[in-house]
């Protein structure tokens, strides 16, 4: 991949500022917002009429599902869109749970971001349910001999997070899967974090739900859902009776769709396809996060796996002596866009985590002179 060919169909990588926070929403490349503003121009009716703005919005609306099936492994079928991965997954998790009786148990990690937690959360404090949490090691990944013991014949959804937005840390999808099977739960997978690092093919992990965010892989604010087909087939959606339910996917999706955004994430994957796609970005990234962990000045205490393996380029860290707050502004003021915050909505990881923490994400239009410059940066901070 050549990273400085890449930086030049982006406006806002020209401004000299080097982002560092990819995994709070990446940056967009200029031909995803112009296939937005074309189709707020030529498409801005509903879809299914004969005239040419719907026909666009049509044409605009079935290439995107098309768009996220090869992207995710799915048939066009099995995919809904919303308005963010949150609202799809209280959506969704609402019609799964029509028929889930008192007592029965939801399992989530510790690593998980809340946007998978909390409408386990509300939904068992609605209908009586248990919502079980498997513990983080001290390495920051998964327990999972704890997510096994917290199974039991009353599991009706294991819900995980594949990679940690506060860690990095990549869940071992197709052991956590194989737990839900056998106790004949749903797996549902949060990809949000994970699928602007590496590829995903849903049937490869045969998973039954998996929801993503695109404006994590250079693309707009918008959510994807796969549901497996024979599973969405027995689920009643809450939505407008006369709305459309055909295909599958479309139970879920409440009202109109962005159109715009739908265009602009197919614009995203026609990008992201010039460069090779995620397994391209996946090879470039690790290299720059190998380098960045390799690097680390002393004053720098990193929390979670120390090297690549296991984990995707996003860094939880701190500086000693320098509080969070204050080290993200004298990085900011020095051109390097890092966050700093509390728990980074793993709500249940909070007291594992310190007060506060900066985080640093690694996309592939950053430079290894972008990633130098952070570490010379850091080293200076005291």
């Amino acid at each position: 991949m050549n990273v400085e060919a890449v930086r030049e169909r982006f406006s806002s990588l020209q401004k000299g500022f080097a982002y560092f926070d990819a995994p709070g929403g990446t940056q967009v490349p200029d031909e995803v917002g112009q296939a937005v503003a074309n189709a707020m121009r030529e498409a801005s009716s509903n879809y299914g009429f004969s005239y040419p703005s719907s026909r666009a919005a049509t044409e605009i609306m079935e290439r995107a599902r098309e768009d996220a099936a090869r992207f995710l492994g799915a048939t066009a079928d099995e995919i809904s869109f919303g308005m963010n991965m949150t609202t799809l997954d209280f959506a969704l998790s609402r019609a799964a749970g029509r028929d889930f009786l008192d007592g029965d148990e939801i399992l989530t990690t510790e690593l998980d971001h809340d946007g998978g937690v909390a409408p386990w959360v509300e939904l068992a404090s609605d209908r009586g349910l248990v919502v079980r949490v498997a513990r983080a090691t001290d390495e920051l990944t998964i327990d999972y001999e704890d997510a096994e013991r917290l199974l039991s014949e009353r599991t009706r959804v294991v819900a995980f997070a594949l990679a940690s937005n506060a860690t990095g840390s990549i869940a071992d999808a197709q052991r956590l899967v194989a737990l839900a099977r056998e106790a004949g739960a749903l797996s549902w997978v949060d990809a949000v974090h994970y699928a602007a690092h590496e590829p995903i093919d849903v049937q490869a992990l045969g998973c039954d739900v998996l929801v993503c965010s695109p404006y994590k892989f250079c693309g707009p604010h918008l959510g994807i859902a796969y549901v497996r087909a024979a599973l969405a087939e027995t689920w009643r959606p809450y939505k407008a009776r006369p709305s459309a339910a055909a295909p599958t996917g479309r139970k879920f999706e409440t009202g109109t769709l962005p159109y715009e955004l739908l265009a602009g994430f197919s614009a995203t994957v026609a990008y992201l396809d010039t460069i090779g796609g995620i397994a391209a970005v996946r090879e470039y990234e690790r290299e720059l996060g190998a380098h960045f962990l390799e690097s680390l000045p002393d004053n720098v205490e990193l929390y979670g796996l120390a090297t690549m393996d296991g984990r995707v380029p996003t860094f939880l860290f701190n500086v000693d002596g320098v509080p969070a707050a204050a080290a993200a502004q004298r990085l900011v003021a020095e051109g390097f866009g890092v966050w700093n915050a509390g728990n980074w909505y793993c709500v249940a990881l909070a007291g594992r985590l310190p007060e506060e923490s900066l985080r640093a994400g690694i996309a592939h239009y950053n430079t290894r002179g972008e990633v130098d410059g952070l570490l010379d940066a850091l080293a200076s901070l005291s």
